[in-house]
């Protein structure tokens, strides 16, 4: 296997690292300040103005969609040092390149399984970031880690299928410009357990969907929301199903790989961010004569840090391969296994940094606090650690029976 950059992932990521250095992280401060004017009231979820700056500049350069093959001709492993440097700046620099959670999800889920209505109706304006999305499969009133779960009833009725049910955790759904929901539910409670659930669009403005409330992840309430919403006879049109009925549970499945690898790569660049910030704040700080970067113990934090980085990243760029060799579903003992690494690497670098930076290092002053609140998140996101723990497990057993 060789990870040697590319001349195209060399040229994609050099551009993106500039365009983080010029224009993303100098508009963060931008950013943060318009959101906290509005914050508690109804503009509270609006998108500050500067993003929609940010993505005109990021078309000019070249830099969109590339997280999707068919769009930017990159491969995964290609991709993976871009995305990398997005995770530099989470908030903002995935979503002026079009390659943000959970529409990347969504716009893959689309390109494999919708129909040519459908992809025009949606893929094609998520694709320009016109609109957003949201992926609505989690229930609170159930362990939504195991899939089949799930009690979102699906029913046909006539030419349409009607909707009843919960869903929490619905990222993105606060944003005005989400416009459309893929939901999971149960069409035939009766078939084996993998064949029961089937996905199907639902636009944001079918009567019957209600957005409960947002959700803020360790008191952080994101732009784009995560949200309880209410199903309640939603009917929609049956040729609105995305694949076949029973077909729900492969589709996450296809949908979730490259999703959560997505997540990986940015989550090392948080890592880099937070060991970044570690140094500086070292180097700057004296404490009992002299600089926090000559003592020791700071030193085994930045050591262990830079060690911990590397190795998720080396299984990242392996995973990465692997999917452009044999697809999502060859690699999914290493997809599983990087979901648990690089979020807990992340936590990890991120307290020490937090440590290293005293006070100012819980305090919004710097971005640590909410690095560190999300990247607590991923580890829970797209299937909590134990689930992939066991995934790996069983490979490991299969392989050796």
């Amino acid at each position: 296997m060789d990870f040697a950059p590319s001349a195209v992932a060399d040229d994609y990521t050099k551009r993106m690292r500039a365009f983080l250095d010029e224009s993303i992280l100098p508009a963060e401060a931008e950013y943060d300040a318009w959101r906290e004017e509005r914050r508690g009231t109804p503009a509270e979820h609006d998108l500050p103005p500067v993003v929609e700056t940010l993505k005109a500049e990021a078309r000019e350069r070249g830099l969109w969609n590339l997280f999707l093959p068919a769009e930017s001709g990159l491969s995964n492993l290609e991709y993976a040092p871009v995305a990398e440097v997005t995770g530099w700046s989470p908030v903002i620099a995935p979503e002026v390149i079009n390659c943000q959670a959970p529409d990347t999800g969504n716009m893959e889920t689309l390109h494999l399984f919708g129909t040519a209505e459908q992809k025009q109706d949606w893929l094609t304006p998520l694709l320009a970031g016109e609109i957003r999305s949201a992926f609505a499969m989690t229930e609170p009133a159930v362990a939504s880690s195991d899939a089949t779960n799930i009690t979102t009833s699906i029913r046909r009725d006539g030419d349409d299928y009607v909707i009843n049910g919960t869903k929490w955790w619905i990222s993105g759904a606060s944003d005005p410009r989400c416009q459309i929901f893929i939901v999971m539910g149960k069409t035939d409670p009766e078939a084996s357990a993998h064949r029961q659930q089937s996905m199907i669009l639902v636009p944001r403005d079918t009567p019957g969907l209600t957005i409960t409330r947002p959700l803020p992840v360790f008191g952080y309430q994101d732009q784009h929301g995560h949200c309880e919403i209410e199903l309640d006879d939603v009917r929609v049109p049956a040729s609105n199903l995305l694949g076949e009925e029973g077909g729900g549970f492969a589709i996450a499945q296809a949908r979730l790989g490259p999703g959560r690898i997505h997540h990986c790569m940015r989550l090392i660049g948080m890592a880099e961010r937070a060991l970044d910030a570690m140094v500086r704040r070292a180097n700057d700080r004296v404490a009992f004569g002299k600089p926090l970067a000559a003592q020791g113990v700071v030193q085994e934090q930045i050591a262990e840090s830079r060690i911990e980085i590397e190795q998720a990243r080396l299984l990242v760029l392996k995973t990465a391969y692997l999917i452009d060799e044999v697809g999502a579903r060859g690699a999914a003992s290493e997809i599983a296994a990087i979901k648990v690494i690089c979020p807990r690497m992340a936590c990890g670098v991120i307290d020490r940094a937090i440590q290293v930076h005293g006070g100012g290092g819980v305090s919004d002053d710097f971005p640590l606090a909410y690095a560190y609140a999300w990247a607590r998140a991923l580890r829970l996101a797209d299937g909590p650690d134990e689930v992939h723990l066991r995934s790996v497990a069983r490979q490991e057993v299969k392989s050796r029976s």
